[in-house]
C-alpha cells in the first residue's frame, strides 16, 4: 500500500474527525476552509495543490460527507490522480432546493450570529441513538470551535456543487463505501445505490450514525485497510 490516503473531513467539523484512524492509516487531512468564492471545486484545487507541494503525484481520495463531496470535485478535475476512492456517509446527488435554502440559511445564520448551540444542537443527528456520550461532547466540542467564516462558506459550497451521479457512473478507480448502521441522512440503501454506481464494495458500520469514522474508527479502519490490502492499493 504504497499510494498516499487523503481524507477529507465532514461538515460542520475539521480533520480532527480522523484522530481516531490516524495511526493505522496514516492518512492526510487537509482541513477545508473559507478561501474566496463558496465553490468544493476550489476546495479540491486546494487539496491538489497539497499533494503537489507533497510531491505526490496520484493518491487515494476519501472523505466523509462533506468531505465525499470534496473529494468528488478533485475527481471531476483530475481525475488522473485518483487511484482509489474511499466515501462514507456521502451522497452524488445535488440538494434539493428544500436543502439548498435550508444551507443558505445556516450560512446567512453563522454569519450573523457566530457558532452557537443553535448549531451544536444537530450533532444528535450526525450520531447513532446509542452513541457513547464521550463521543457526542467531543463532536460537539469541534462543532463549537468551528470559525463561523468557514461554516458559511461550506454550506455555501455545498449548496452550489452540482449532481455528481454520471461522473462517479463514469469513473474506472477502484471504490470503497463505508457508511454506518443508523446513518440518518444518508442512509444504507443510499450507501448501496452509491456502490452499484461505482461498482464499488459497501461496508455498513454497525451501531454507527452519519459521522461513522469517528463512531468507530477501528472498523472503519479495518474495512480501508482490508480493501486498500486486497486491491493492492
Amino acid at each position: 500500500m504504497d499510494l498516499p490516503l487523503v481524507l477529507l473531513h465532514a461538515f460542520p467539523l475539521d480533520s480532527r474527525m480522523w484522530d481516531g484512524v490516524r495511526e493505522r492509516l496514516d492518512p492526510i487531512t487537509p482541513d477545508q476552509r473559507a478561501q474566496g468564492e463558496p465553490d468544493l471545486a476550489a476546495a479540491a484545487r486546494r487539496v491538489l495543490d497539497h499533494l503537489d507541494e507533497r510531491g505526490i503525484e496520484r493518491a487515494v481520495v476519501g472523505g466523509c460527507s462533506m468531505g465525499g463531496y470534496v473529494a468528488m470535485a478533485l475527481l471531476r478535475q483530475a481525475p488522473e490522480r485518483v487511484a482509489g476512492l474511499v466515501l462514507a456517509d456521502t451522497r452524488a446527488g445535488a440538494d434539493t432546493e428544500e436543502a439548498r435554502a435550508n444551507r443558505l440559511a445556516v450560512a446567512e445564520r453563522a454569519e450573523a450570529e457566530g457558532v452557537g448551540e443553535w448549531l451544536a444542537g444537530t450533532v444528535p443527528a450526525l450520531l447513532a441513538p446509542t452513541s457513547p456520550e464521550e463521543v457526542s461532547s467531543r463532536v460537539r466540542g469541534w462543532v463549537l470551535d468551528q470559525d463561523p467564516a468557514d461554516v458559511a462558506w461550506a454550506q455555501r459550497a455545498m449548496a452550489a456543487r452540482p449532481d455528481s451521479t454520471e461522473l462517479l457512473r463514469a469513473a474506472r478507480v477502484p471504490a470503497l463505501v463505508v457508511v454506518g448502521e443508523h446513518d440518518g441522512l444518508t442512509p444504507p440503501r443510499q450507501a448501496r445505490e452509491l456502490a452499484d454506481l461505482l461498482r464499488g464494495e459497501l461496508v455498513q458500520l454497525p451501531g454507527a450514525g452519519h459521522l461513522a469514522p469517528v463512531e468507530a474508527p477501528d472498523a472503519f479502519a479495518d474495512a480501508v485497510l482490508d480493501w486498500r490490502q486486497r486491491l493492492a492499493l
